[in-house]
C-alpha cells in the first residue's frame, strides 16, 4: 500500500580511516558481538521504494512503505543496521527515468541513498558485528550485502553524523570543489551559492582559510546571520529579499574570482555578468532545476566566459575517491582546532524521509539534512569526553 506508515520504528562510499589505530573507540570483540546480535526474530526492515517517477517535486505517494522480515543471512553476506540516512539533492535526480551519473532507480526498488550504520551480523570475513560502515544503504532499517560498496570506518572522537557531512561526501565535495578546481589565491572574491548548506557552508569556510573574501548568497535572514557571525563570511546575500545583480555588484566591486554554484538559474546568471577575468565557476549543483517538469531555460550570457576568458568545470566527488585521505585528514585537522565549523539538520524517522527530502529544495533545512532511522551505538565515555572538549 502507498502512503503513509504506521506503526514505524523509530554516498558515497569512501575510506575514512584516519585515526586508525587510535584506540578511542575500541572496545572488546566479545562486547561488541553482544551489543549488536538482537533477537532474530524480532528483525523487521522497514523501507521505502520508490513507485512512481515524481512530477516536479516528490510526494509520499511516489513512494510506498513497506514492511518485510528479514531473512537468515547466507555465507558471504553481512546485515547493517542504518542509523542515519543522508538526503541529497542527487536523489531527486536518481528518481528520474533518465540515467544520470548512476543509473535510474527502477520502480518498485528500495529508495537509492547514502547511509552510516552498524554491522549487526556478519558471515562474510571482512566484516565483524560492531563494525561501522558507509555505503548506498537505501531508505531502509536494515541492508543486507556481500560487502561490495561498503566501507568500513575506524571511528574519530567525533560525532557520527560527521561521516556523511564534513568527514564524507559533503567534504570531499567541499574540498575539492574549491580547492582543486576553484584553485583559490589568497586576496581573491569567492561566491559561493546556496551558502548554508551542507557543501557551501564549507566552501565558504575553507576559502576563509586560504585567504579569500567569501560572499555567501542564501535565503533567509537567519541563514545569513549564521554565515556572517558564525562562520566568518565578509559579506552576505539573502537572495529572497535582495537584488541579486545589484547587490553582486555591491558586494564585488572588481569582479568574482571564484562562483562556487550550488543551484544553477538565476543566481548563476547574475554570476557571470560580474565575472573578473580569468574567473572560475564550480558546478557543483543545480538545485533550482531538479524538480523543474519542463526542461530548464539556460543561462543568456554564457558569452560571458569568453569575454572574461573564464572556465566552467563540473566534477562529483567520485573523482576524487582515490585521494579521499587527503581531503579528511586536512579537514579533520581544521574541525579538530575549532578552524571549521558545521551544522547538521536531524530529521526522526524514517517514515519522515519522503516530506524531509523536500526541504533541501524549499531552502527550509540548514546545514546537512539527515534522517536518524535507528539508535547510535553506544561509545566509550572517555571518547565521548574527548569529543566534548574539541566540538562543544
Amino acid at each position: 500500500m502507498r502512503g503513509t506508515p504506521h506503526a514505524a520504528q523509530r554516498c558515497l562510499a569512501v575510506p575514512c580511516t584516519i585515526g586508525r589505530g587510535c584506540g578511542v573507540h575500541e572496545r572488546s570483540a566479545a562486547a561488541a558481538q553482544e551489543e549488536a546480535m538482537p533477537d532474530t526474530a524480532a528483525r523487521v526492515n522497514h523501507r521505502w521504494l520508490l513507485t512512481a517517477r515524481p512530477q516536479g517535486a516528490a510526494r509520499e505517494n511516489d513512494f510506498t512503505w513497506e514492511e518485510v522480515s528479514v531473512d537468515d543471512l547466507a555465507d558471504g553476506q553481512v546485515l547493517v543496521r542504518i542509523v542515519y540516512l543522508s538526503l541529497d539533492p542527487t536523489n531527486r535526480v536518481w528518481m528520474n527515468e533518465a540515467d544520470s551519473y548512476l543509473p535510474a532507480v527502477p520502480l518498485g526498488t528500495v529508495m537509492r541513498g547514502t547511509g552510516l550504520g552498524v554491522v549487526e551480523e556478519s558471515r562474510h570475513p571482512g566484516f565483524a558485528a560492531g563494525d561501522l560502515v558507509q555505503g548506498l544503504l537505501g531508505w531502509q532499517r536494515y541492508h543486507v550485502s556481500d560487502g561490495r560498496g561498503l566501507t568500513r570506518i575506524t571511528p574519530l572522537p567525533v560525532p557520527l553524523t560527521a561521516y556523511l557531512g564534513l568527514l564524507g561526501h559533503i567534504g570531499l565535495t567541499a574540498y575539492f570543489g574549491l580547492l582543486d578546481i576553484g584553485k583559490p589565491v589568497a586576496g581573491e572574491t569567492l561566491v559561493v551559492s546556496a551558502a548554508a548548506g551542507a557543501v557551501g557552508s564549507l566552501v565558504g569556510q575553507i576559502g576563509k582559510l586560504k585567504g579569500c573574501r567569501v560572499i555567501g548568497v542564501a535565503g533567509s535572514e537567519d541563514k545569513c546571520r549564521w554565515m556572517r557571525d558564525d562562520l566568518g563570511f565578509d559579506s552576505v546575500i539573502n537572495y529572497r529579499i535582495e537584488n541579486i545583480p545589484e547587490a553582486l555588484r555591491r558586494h564585488c566591486p572588481e569582479g568574482i574570482d571564484i562562483y562556487f554554484d550550488n543551484v544553477g538559474g538565476k543566481i548563476l546568471e547574475a554570476a557571470l555578468d560580474h565575472l573578473a577575468l580569468r574567473a572560475r565557476i564550480v558546478a557543483c549543483g543545480m538545485i533550482s532545476q531538479y524538480n523543474g517538469s519542463e526542461a530548464p531555460g539556460g543561462p543568456a550570457n554564457l558569452t560571458r566566459l569568453i569575454v572574461h576568458r573564464a572556465r566552467m568545470e563540473g566534477f562529483l566527488c567520485y573523482d576524487y575517491a582515490d585521494r579521499a585521505m587527503e581531503a579528511f585528514t586536512e579537514l579533520a585537522q581544521w574541525m579538530l582546532l575549532g578552524k571549521l565549523h558545521y551544522r547538521v539538520d536531524v530529521v526522526e524517522g524514517l517514515e519522515n524521509a519522503p516530506k524531509a527530502l523536500n526541504r533541501l529544495f524549499e531552502g527550509t533545512n540548514t546545514g546537512k539534512l539527515l534522517v536518524r532511522v535507528s539508535e547510535e551505538p553506544n561509545f566509550p565515555p572517555q571518547a565521548e569526553a574527548y569529543t566534548s572538549k574539541y566540538l562543544n
